[in-house]
């Protein structure tokens, strides 16, 4: 459930904050207040594309925070398993900090991609606004839809499907090419002997560019180590004391003290000890500089081998491994080139059976479907005539295409009869924008009761709707918000007054700028504000009379 949402410095926004409870919300206020500003942030923090110009102007950045509390176990594994963090009490912050040309999202402090925090997104909330009204036009939304009514055991067999295709593919491809010309396959197997020969005449080896990387540094900065072990050197043995000569003297001195106090004896063993160290670190600062040189024939010869070795990766691969990978792969198919009728029998065999066992897939996938399909018929059908589509007929067809895809063979379409006698027909045929509302507000209400998400954000969902029609919207509202967290924008009088926490949005003057403001109402106040949205430019007591009604009616 999501529990809070600040905002700070975001276009008309200057500074927000909002607590949200169970049940129903609403986000009401005059048309240009904000309201879409509002949930637009959510988005923001759960990685959806920033808009340019969205800081307010006179400020550095933008900064969207959201809150979370995740009650389920299996909420909390499942963003667990994302490697992602969250509070040991199920608390999950979400962070957005927007600045010029660049933005940071953060999840509990740590900072996360766009794409983690949109796969974030899609376990926490489902906002649903204007334009997905016109997805509901798209076939390939209502195969996505009727997929995700299938259930779990069903999207495991579609990727199946999908990896069963991908061989699929990859195999008429591969007979493709060798099926070419024989021209082409003779230009083919040249070239693949040449790219061959010429990766095993330089014979590389893994690891081997860093090898020569490091010796070549070494190399490089071998006259400044040197110079550094020889000073290292002079101040060991200055023949006018050095270190050593100074140390050793120090620590005879100590020692004859020592056999005169005997609390003196560790500190002589201490030194003797530090003595005998720097001697040791003398021999072997002596013996690299006797062991080492520097060799402009070796330094010439890692330059050439390094040039060689970063050309082959510039053509074949980005390492040295990728390059062998390459080589592999290319003795492979001059392998098949060579042996043709062989390796083409193999083939085709492979493409077979892939293909069998693709067509297997594909007719459980059309089976399941074609079952559920029916199922979600009858259950969207119940709740569209919830919505006063009183003499509705829907069906969803599922139609075989004539050939594979990633998903299956399969095309599926919503269709509608809004009226006795009428012929069903597509939807981009029949529905106006208030009926692709309902009809998705009917989606989301099957889907809400499948799924697992706990908040449902719908903005301006109403859109087209009034009278008998808004009063039933309203009642479906309220009945998913039993079951689940709903956050609504709404200029319906109807739907606020199912509210059961509301929320104004309103815009006001402040040193010379706009600012949007958002605030929760009581229940004086609820009247008033439904009695705005009622439609009275003047408040009269009539028009609390009524907003009043209506708020009781709701209550009932």
């Amino acid at each position: 459930m999501l529990q809070s949402l600040m905002v700070k410095n975001l276009a008309v926004v200057r500074e927000a904050e909002v607590n949200f409870g169970e049940g129903l919300t609403i986000l009401s206020g005059e048309t240009g207040a904000g309201k879409s500003v509002i949930i637009g942030s959510i988005g923001y923090a759960l990685g959806a594309k920033v808009d340019k110009d969205v800081i307010r102007q006179g400020a550095e950045y933008a900064l969207v925070e959201l809150v979370f509390f995740l009650e389920k176990e299996s909420e909390r594994e499942a963003v667990r398993a994302m490697d992602l963090p969250i509070e040991e009490d199920g608390t999950l912050i979400l962070c957005r900090k927007i600045m010029p040309g660049r933005s940071v999202l953060k999840v509990c402090g740590e900072t996360v991609t766009a794409r983690q925090a949109k796969d974030l997104a899609a376990l926490l909330i489902d906002i649903h606004g204007q334009h997905e009204h016109q997805s509901l036009l798209k076939n390939s939304k209502h195969r996505q839809m009727l997929d995700a009514y299938c259930g779990e055991k069903h999207n495991a067999r579609l990727t199946e499907t999908a990896i069963l295709y991908r061989e699929y593919l990859g195999l008429k491809e591969r007979i493709d090419k060798l099926t070419m010309e024989d021209a082409g396959r003779v230009r083919e197997l040249s070239l693949a002997k040449y790219e061959i020969d010429e990766i095993e005449a330089a014979a590389p080896l893994p690891g081997e560019e860093q090898e020569l990387e490091t010796k070549r540094r070494k190399m490089d900065n071998f006259k400044k180590i040197a110079d550094s072990l020889r000073n290292v050197m002079e101040i060991f043995e200055d023949n006018n004391g050095g270190v050593l000569d100074r140390v050793g003297r120090a620590a005879g001195e100590l020692d004859g003290a020592a056999t005169l106090d005997p609390d003196l004896a560790e500190s002589a063993s201490s030194l003797a000890t530090a003595e005998d160290m720097l001697r040791s670190i003398r021999r072997e600062v002596e013996d690299y500089l006797e062991s080492s040189s520097f060799d402009p024939n070796e330094y010439e010869e890692i330059e050439t081998r390094l040039d060689l070795l970063r050309r082959l990766m510039l053509k074949y691969g980005g390492s040295i491994e990728a390059v062998l990978d390459y080589c592999e792969k290319r003795k492979n198919e001059a392998a098949e080139l060579e042996d043709l009728d062989a390796t083409l029998g193999l083939l085709q065999g492979q493409l077979r059976t892939t293909s069998e066992q693709l067509e297997r897939v594909c007719a459980e996938l059309h089976k399941e479907r074609v079952k559920q399909a029916k199922a979600l018929e009858k259950e969207i059908t119940t709740v569209l005539m919830d919505l006063n589509f009183l003499k509705v007929a829907f069906e969803i067809r599922v139609m075989k295409k004539d050939e594979y895809g990633f998903d299956g063979y399969d095309e599926v379409e919503f269709l509608i009869s809004l009226n006795p006698g009428e012929e069903k027909r597509p939807l981009s045929e029949v529905a106006s924008g208030g009926e692709l509302s309902r009809i998705m507000l009917a989606l989301k209400s099957v889907f809400a009761r499948k799924d697992e998400i706990d908040t449902l954000i719908f903005d301006e969902i109403d859109t087209g709707i009034s009278g008998k029609t808004a009063w039933m919207v309203s009642e479906k509202m309220a009945s998913l918000g039993k079951d689940h967290q709903v956050i609504c924008i709404t200029h319906l009088p109807q739907i606020a007054a199912m509210a059961d926490q509301h929320f104004v949005i309103s815009k006001a003057e402040v040193d010379g700028k706009t600012e949007t403001r958002i605030r929760e109402l009581d229940d004086i106040e609820r009247v008033e504000e439904v009695g705005r949205m009622l439609g009275g430019d003047e408040i009269t007591d009539t028009v609390r009379r009524n907003a009043r009604e209506l708020i009781e009616k709701a209550d009932d």
